[in-house]
């Protein structure tokens, strides 16, 4: 049995074939598409987070508003990059949309990849330290927010405040009991999945990750994902790790996949660079007639190392052509791959 979750980047832009012409368009058929993913069985609604592009960027308002129409799913991120975030105002978000939600959140969070513009977290007001990089940022950003989300108080309270206070210290409010054993951390490489492990998060691993071997890439993950399963039994955590994995895929069921996905059948990983010094593995799309497709993944060794699955989709053609790629995966991919 896996868990399995649609991931969406959110994209929107004033082109004749897309659903998605707006920002409304994309936040309103974000909400409309978890709804109706929940009725068909879908277990979890996932958002990337992109700041200075036209996708989604800013994840706690759609969050809550997920989480006050649905009353099952999981609702999550794949990833928000901490380098732009202010740990404490984060837990006050993330605390009110898990509250809202009733419990469902599933964060993943990052240091964060490239982004749109040079250094974009100088524009929110954050800066490395001297002799820190952006990634130390990220990740000491992180931690601050483990940290607020376990509820304790830090806060010296005023002598004369405007309504009273409980004693003793103060903690960010409102805090939700159990948010801090739902975040994931998206790793790029198999030494910050075992960071990951150590801190006591769940992992996140995408569609690309550092190139480490030369191996192909859902060997490299499935290794990156053993080691970070070693290192939290190691941590000695007393709760169970979870791991997700994001996979491009599509069953070809009809005239219409054909259509949009009939060319992407026979891909293959390719090698890049997503960081002037970082070679990177990019996994391939999986696109092909269901029989076909089920003999493909039952090869892939990462997905078998997961416990869920998140199917990137491509929002910009619509709730309801997006509801059809999903059925098609549960009802002619996942029994027979023993995922349901």
């Amino acid at each position: 049995m896996k868990k399995i979750g649609f991931l969406s980047f959110g994209h929107w832009s004033n082109n004749p074939s897309y659903k998605t012409r707006t920002a409304a368009d994309t936040l309103l058929q974000s909400i409309d598409l978890a709804v109706a993913a929940e009725e068909i069985g879908i277990d979890g609604a996932y958002f990337r987070v992109h700041h200075f592009a036209q996708q989604l960027a800013s994840p706690f308002p759609l969050l809550s508003a997920i989480g006050a129409k649905t009353s099952k799913i999981e609702i999550g991120t794949g990833v928000i990059d901490m380098r732009y975030e202010n740990p404490l105002y984060m837990v006050e978000d993330a605390g009110a949309a898990d509250l809202i939600s009733e419990g469902r959140l599933q964060l993943g969070i990052s240091r964060g990849s490239p982004e749109q513009v040079i250094d974009g977290w100088n524009y929110f007001g954050y800066a490395p330290d001297q002799d820190e990089t952006d990634a130390d940022m990220g990740r000491k950003k992180a931690l601050d927010f483990l940290e607020g989300l376990k509820g304790e108080g830090f806060a010296e309270p005023n002598p004369y405040p405007m309504f009273p206070n409980p004693p003793g210290l103060l903690r960010i409010e409102p805090h939700s009991e159990g948010l801090r054993e739902r975040i994931w951390w998206g790793a790029a490489s198999n030494a910050t999945a075992v960071w990951a492990a150590e801190n006591g998060m769940h992992l996140q691993s995408s569609t690309l990750k550092y190139d480490e071997n030369g191996k192909p890439f859902h060997v490299q993950q499935a290794e990156q994902i053993r080691l970070y399963k070693e290192a939290w039994k190691n941590a000695g955590h007393q709760r169970e790790a979870r791991v997700s994995v994001s996979r491009s895929i599509f069953a070809i069921v009809n005239d219409q996949d054909r259509y949009y996905f009939g060319g992407q059948g026979k891909g293959a990983d390719s090698f890049g660079y997503i960081e002037q010094d970082k070679r990177a593995v990019f996994g391939k799309s999986y696109a092909a007639e269901p029989d076909k497709l089920i003999k493909e993944l039952a090869e892939d060794e990462a997905i078998q190392e997961a416990d869920t699955l998140l199917l990137t989709i491509p929002n910009t053609l619509g709730v309801d052509y997006n509801i059809h790629l999903l059925s098609s995966i549960l009802e002619h991919v996942a029994p027979e791959l023993g995922w349901r």
